[in-house]
Formats: structure tokens, sequence, C-alpha cells
């Protein structure tokens, strides 16, 4: 049976599809979260941009290290070796999360419980931040690292 090339695992088709799937997620949030803001500037406090760019942060933050950093073939030098990498890659998951959680708390406290605000402003941040943390997600464990050793 023919496999197809755009996912071979060793094939570099695949990592450019990851690459631009994320690209793509990551694109969208952003996009929901200006199209929040220039439709309600009113109900959109600069304060809840800070979601984003946390969310935002955690993506450079998961993907600035190597699953063969996190799994210490490769990283041997710097302070903490191979424990850093992985306290890394754990903040910035944790930073994903954190965002996450945020903006579904501000969807719910401020947006769905308030008779007087519109619903979209809420939504287009929590979407911002899910479509950001996936898209970091993607591009983690999407990708395959083994064309650049």
């Amino acid at each position: 049976m023919p496999t197809c090339v755009w996912f071979s695992e060793n094939g570099e088709k695949k990592n450019a599809l990851v690459a631009m799937l994320a690209g793509t997620l990551f694109f969208l949030g952003w996009w929901f979260m200006i199209d929040a803001h220039a439709k309600y500037p009113s109900e959109m406090s600069s304060a809840y941009h800070v979601c984003g760019i946390l969310g935002t942060i955690s993506l450079l933050m998961v993907n600035s290290v190597s699953n063969a950093q996190i799994r210490g073939d490769s990283f041997n030098g710097g302070c903490l070796g191979s424990t850093g990498a992985r306290g890394w890659l754990f903040i910035g998951l944790v930073l994903g999360f954190a965002a996450v959680i945020a903006a579904c708390w501000i969807l719910f406290a401020d947006f769905i419980a308030s008779t007087e605000k519109h619903s979209w402003p809420g939504i287009g941040l929590f979407l911002q931040n899910v479509f950001i943390f996936f898209g970091s997600l993607t591009y983690k464990f999407g990708r395959s690292e083994d064309n650049w050793a």
C-alpha cells in the first residue's frame, strides 16, 4: 500500500505541513482577539490582552527546546543541563494552560454572567488562547526533529 509523502515520518513535507497548520492556528487566535477588540473597543479592558501575551510567550518557550534536549541526548552544557530544559518546557506549558484558564475565567465572569455586555469579546479572548495553545502543541509535537540532527 503506498504511503502519502506529506505524512511520511522522515519527510520534510510533514514538517512544512505542521508548521503551516501551527502558524494558521496562531494567526487565527490573534485574529479573533483583534476582531473582538475592533468590534467592541469599549468592552475590552487592556488587561485582557495579558492572556494572549502569556500564550504567545508560552508558544515561544515550549518550542525553543528540542525533544533531544528534553530526553538529554544532545544537551550537556549550561547550568542545569537537561533538567533546565525540562523545567523550561514545564514552565512554558504551565503558562499556556494558565492563559487558557484565565481566558475561560474572564469569559464566564465578565461576559457570560453579565447581561449588559456582548459575549463576543469574551469568546474571542477564549478562542485566541485556545488556538495559540493548540498551535504551540501542534508545532512542538507534530514535527519530526530527525532532519535537524
